[in-house]
Order: C-alpha cells, then structure tokens, then sequence
C-alpha cells in the first residue's frame, strides 16, 4: 500500500497505512527481539541528509537500514553540494540515480515537500520545524505496547510548547481515534493550518483536538502526559526567556496528579531536567520513555520496508 510512496506526514497516511506501520513494527520488534532475521531491504540503499544533528535519528535510521540488510549512507551538509548552495530539485534528481529512498532531517518544511517532488524514490521526513511524523508512529506504537492495541478514545495531554511534535500529535491522534488536548502558552500554540486539518481527519475516526492554556485542565483524567523540550534545535538563544514563559508548564507531580491513576508519561528526548519535565518523574516513567526511544528503531523500520521494499 505504501510502496514507492513519500512519507512526510501522518495527515498524508489512510488510517489503514497507520495501521500497516504499525503492526509491521510490531511484528519487526518481535522478530528483532528473537533473533529472526527480516532483511526486507537486502540490496537496497538508504541516503540520510542532515541539516539537523542527531543521536536517535541518526544511529536508528542507520542500524535499521543494517538490520533490514541495506545500506545507509550518512551525509551532512558539508558531504553534499547542498550545503555550496546547490538547489534541492537538483540534488534530489541525482540522489534518485544511485539510492533507493532518502532520508532528510531538516529546518523548513517546504525542503523536504521539494525533495520529495523532484526525487523519483520515496522520501522520508525525520524532522522538520513544522512536523516530527516518525516520532510520533514510534509513540502510537509505543502507546499500544502500554495501553492496548485499541487507542480509541484514550486521552492524550500535551504540556509546553506548541512545535512539531504537537502538530505530529495532532495528526496522530487524528488517525488513531484518541482525544488529544494541548496546553501552551497563548502565543506558542500549534501551527493553525495542522490544527485545521487535524480537526477534520479527527472527524472521520471519532478523535478530538483541543487547544487551550491551562495544564492542570488538559492533564485532567489523561491516559497519556507528553511533553517536550522547551526551546527546540534553532531557539537556543530564546532559551532563558522561554524557561520563565514555559515554567507554569512543567511536568511533575504536581500536575500528574490530576491525570488518570495509570498514566504514562511519555517524552521524545533529549531531555531537560528540572525544566520542561523533573527528574523524580522522569525516572518514574524511564521504562516507557526508553521504550519509546527503542521502538523508534522497530517504527522507522516499518516506514523503510513498506517504503522501499
């Protein structure tokens, strides 16, 4: 279903295509976990760019493409003539002569929209300032693990900043049939148009989305607590100034005490202790968070081989 095609976002997905990832991750970690070779991907070649650094992205993208039986090639900026200023149609029509699917972590989004409509092989979006879809699969997969594979109608409560990962998460949910509900500040909400079409892939499967600023009220009754780091790749000279905006959000006892008795909290890491979650419950909820991290190896996986296969 998904061969041949670009995954830039989850809103592009059918709610089948979520489900194949999905259960194809699962089926990919059981087999990992009992040593069953599954090279999906034997012969094939994955081209990783990066504007962005970093550690998960980079070692899961790389280790899965190994473990599928394909190659990766990792190229940063100062690898490729895009960092020389060489146009990304042009970049994306050589890659597509020698790979057989692109990776990108990025700023903009509308990079990745043009390296998708000039490559003749499937793209996938591991970041950009506008979406985090990867992330977001691995925490439905992630979800499902702890809470059953049936997400209708499980509530998810996002506290802080309203960046790529609330608008993956809108999407998501949208998909999955959960209740999704986001406390930011007023001038740090999601991105309006994600928020828009959120709102109507959430009709088609019973969801809903909710903005709103206090944290105690979105946190009420929660299965899930999902946060964020507070000033994301690119914002670190706002650092200082959005510690003292985003404190009001912090996740901790305090406002845990309003979810449901068996919440879990989840984060996509790295994180910041003492500022957008605390140390006590991040080490409380450690096993989901790293579950969460693994299985962006189990997910990305999935993406590659239905992809690429």
């Amino acid at each position: 279903m998904l061969k041949g095609k670009d995954m830039l976002s989850i809103h592009d997905l059918s709610v089948d295509e979520v489900e194949e990832i999905l259960a194809l991750a699962a089926e990919l970690k059981a087999k990992q976990k009992a040593g069953i070779r599954h090279h999906l991907l034997e012969g094939k070649t994955l081209g990783m760019i990066f504007e962005k650094s970093s550690t998960r992205t980079r070692v899961s993208f790389e280790v899965g493409m190994y473990q599928l039986g394909g190659q990766a090639l990792f190229l940063s900026n100062r690898d490729l003539q895009l960092g020389r200023g060489e146009p990304i149609k042009d970049t994306a029509r050589v890659l597509s002569r020698y790979l057989d699917g692109i990776m990108i972590r990025t700023y903009g989004h509308d990079r990745v929209v043009e390296l998708a409509e000039y490559a003749d092989i499937p793209v996938i979006n591991a970041l950009t300032d506008l979406l985090h879809p990867c992330q977001v699969l691995t925490d439905l997969l992630t979800i499902r693990e702890h809470k059953g594979k049936n997400l209708k109608g499980l509530k998810m409560a996002y506290v802080g900043d309203g960046n790529n990962m609330t608008n993956s998460y809108m999407y998501g949910c949208a998909k999955a049939g959960m209740e999704f509900v986001a406390a930011t500040p007023k001038a740090y909400q999601p991105d309006a148009e994600v928020t828009r079409l959120a709102k109507e892939d959430a009709t088609l499967t019973g969801a809903s989305i909710t903005l709103m600023e206090d944290p105690e009220e979105a946190v009420r009754d929660a299965d899930i607590v999902v946060t964020d780091t507070w000033a994301s790749m690119g914002q670190e000279a706002e650092h200082e100034e959005r510690k003292k905006i985003f404190a009001p959000y912090q996740v901790n006892k305090k406002l845990l005490s309003y979810a449901d008795k068996r919440v879990i909290v989840m984060h996509c890491l790295p994180a910041y202790r003492g500022e957008e979650i605390t140390e006590d419950v991040l080490e409380a909820h450690a096993n989901v968070i790293f579950d969460e991290a693994e299985n962006r190896l189990h997910t990305q996986k999935a993406i590659m081989a239905l992809t690429m296969g």
